[in-house]
């Protein structure tokens, strides 16, 4: 007899392939504890994190909600146990953070779980102490406890370690962990949430605080500073929140945080939508920081379309990600994109306005031209510092002659070659391509670092702090030297030499920002996407307006590299118009 090709599975294999839906890292497992928390009413929330030098060793939650009675503690751990949802016509009117019912037993089925809970208000006497492990309930028992519920999980992925051998390292999941808490916070005002590591406090926002102050306190007074309000309302759609004025953007989407009803989503149109509503406002290689939270009609959002709830589907989207563009359109302008004032008051969380009293403001059209020439003035000096930093002699000219005759969008140098040939030059890729260069040339020769004249401070949120402090040897072996000397705050004294003394802070932060943002990588790939980025961050930009005489010097730098004809990334720097081209274009042959 042949052995049956089609079997049913046993429960515990059941358990863990449920597991490996929601519990990727240490980082799943908080979040849909932290969830839990939140449904259950809760005011204040403690995560607290223990972790060895080989990673994450224990993750403890406790909150002040509602808890939970003997019976239900128990049940809890059953597979599709849930109080989310009680019948199929509640699928489509889902105003919880989770309903799936797997969490606690898929969590049990990889890790030893104790939970220790009470319920409020019902004139319990004594909690409820469960303990779980590898799926399977080993102790119930009474235990003195405050209402609500903490749960405890330690060994994760004990008995699978072909999960645990995928994690990456302490710093990189902690930065994961931290990451899900600020979604939350920025979420869940109404919550206050505290991170605590190894016994010292990583994270703490306050209950109500409004959410400029939140954001004030995660991710520092000068952002919040900048932020605009906005607002909107349709009959099934209320939009609000903040973004940044264009003077305040990334080199990538990553600061775009977004919820739907409460639920920290990941949305690439909606952010497209975002950055849409700049309109040109920002270069097309920028992106705006927003905070932005829409609460829609539950029978308008599918939140069942991705195992960890990250992502959502959307009916009528296109009308929502209209009314997100017109709404931050609205809202910029509305205000005054130069200044920095606070967008409201950010409550007792931000410096105080300076009291004295302040000079007459100049009409705003006076105001806009003194901020542009004041700009414009700016752009240029940078420009004029960054082309300095790449000038080199004695190298063969690998380019045509050529003279350059002005510029187009304050992005292509428009040039003439001897031979009536009109050249147009990509500004950006061309100093990228040349400080590329330059930037590879001195790696390879181990020129090792250039220190700044100003250390570079940086304050980070946990998320990216955690991370930071897990890159410092990666952007040691590139040439930066980064210290911490306090609590998510670092100083960068030092920069690859083939960058100089760089006198601008941003690029600093952006181009560390950039690296850490990146995909890890080791080796070779890693030392090449560092040079590419540091290239890219340190070269004039586009939309950099430029005198004739650094257009010049731009196009004399470029010929002298190895490849003039395309940029790192392998778009082309340069496109030529022979005059024959030119000729029949104008139908002239």
């Amino acid at each position: 007899m042949t052995e049956a090709k089609i079997r049913v599975l046993d429960p515990d294999t059941v358990n863990q392939i449920a597991a490996g839906e929601v519990v990727e890292r240490p980082a799943s497992v908080a979040k849909e504890l932290l969830e839990n928390a939140v449904d259950a009413g809760a005011t204040s929330i403690l995560l607290d994190v223990t972790s060895d030098m080989a990673g994450i060793t224990k993750i403890r939650v406790t909150d002040d909600g509602e808890g939970m009675t003997p019976e239900e503690a128990v049940l809890a751990f059953h597979p599709h146990a849930t109080s989310k949802i009680r019948d199929i016509a509640d699928l489509t009117d889902i105003r919880t953070l989770g309903f799936r019912g797997e969490a606690l037993a898929s969590i049990a089925a990889v890790a030893e779980v104790t939970l220790i809970t009470r319920p409020r208000g019902a004139g319990a006497l004594a909690g409820t102490r469960v303990v779980v492990r590898g799926g399977e309930i080993v102790e119930k028992s009474e235990v003195g406890a405050p209402e609500g519920t903490t749960i405890v999980v330690e060994h994760l992925f004990y008995n699978t370690p072909a999960r645990r051998k995928f994690l990456k390292s302490k710093n990189t999941e902690l930065a994961h962990l931290y990451g899900v808490v600020e979604n939350l916070s920025l979420a869940h005002g109404e919550v206050a949430f505290r991170v605590v590591h190894n016994g010292k406090e990583r994270m703490a926002t306050q209950r109500a605080a409004g959410l400029l102050a939140i954001i004030a306190g995660l991710y520092g007074a000068d952002l919040a500073r900048t932020l605009v309000p906005v607002e909107a309302r349709l009959p099934f759609l209320r939009i609000s929140g903040y973004v940044s004025r264009p003077l305040e953007s990334r080199g990538n989407p990553s600061q775009v945080f977004l919820s739907i009803n409460g639920r920290s989503i990941s949305s690439r149109p909606i952010a497209a939508a975002i950055r849409e509503g700049y309109g040109t406002l920002l270069p097309k290689d920028r992106y705006p920081v927003a905070f932005l939270d829409l609460s829609l009609e539950t029978d308008l959002v599918d939140v069942n379309v991705h195992p960890t709830k990250r992502e959502v589907r959307l009916s009528r989207e296109r009308e929502i990600l209209a009314a997100v563009t017109a709404a931050v359109e609205e809202a910029l302008a509305g205000h005054d994109l130069v200044g920095e004032r606070p967008a409201e008051p950010v409550q007792q969380h931000l410096a105080a306005p300076d009291e004295t009293a302040p000079a007459p403001a100049p009409a705003p059209a006076a105001r806009e031209a003194e901020a542009a020439y004041a700009a414009g003035h700016r752009e240029i000096a940078l420009s004029d510092r960054q082309l300095r930093r790449t000038e080199t002699e004695g190298r063969e000219n690998l380019l045509p002659a050529m003279e350059p005759v002005g510029q187009v969008a304050a992005t292509y140098i428009v040039a003439e070659g001897a031979d009536g040939t009109l050249y147009l030059v990509d500004q950006h890729a061309a100093h990228e391509r040349i400080l590329y260069d330059q930037v590879a040339e001195e790696r390879d020769k181990a020129a090792g670092s250039q220190e700044l004249i100003m250390p570079v401070v940086l304050s980070l949120p946990p998320k990216d702090s955690a991370a930071l402090r897990d890159a410092i040897p990666l952007l040691a072996d590139e040439g930066f030297t980064v210290e911490e000397f306090g609590r998510d705050t670092f100083a960068v004294r030092a920069v690859p030499a083939a960058l100089g003394a760089v006198e601008d802070p941003e690029a600093v932060r952006e181009t560390i920002a950039e690296i850490l943002d990146g995909e890890p990588r080791t080796g070779p790939d890693r030392r090449e996407a560092v040079t590419c980025i540091v290239a890219c961050r340190g070269a004039v930009k586009a939309g950099a307006r430029l005198t004739h005489d650094q257009q010049k010097r731009l196009l004399t730098q470029l010929a002298r590299t190895k490849t003039p004809w395309t940029c790192p990334h392998g778009r082309p720097t340069v496109i030529a118009f022979d005059k024959r081209k030119l000729d029949g274009l104008f139908r002239r042959v």
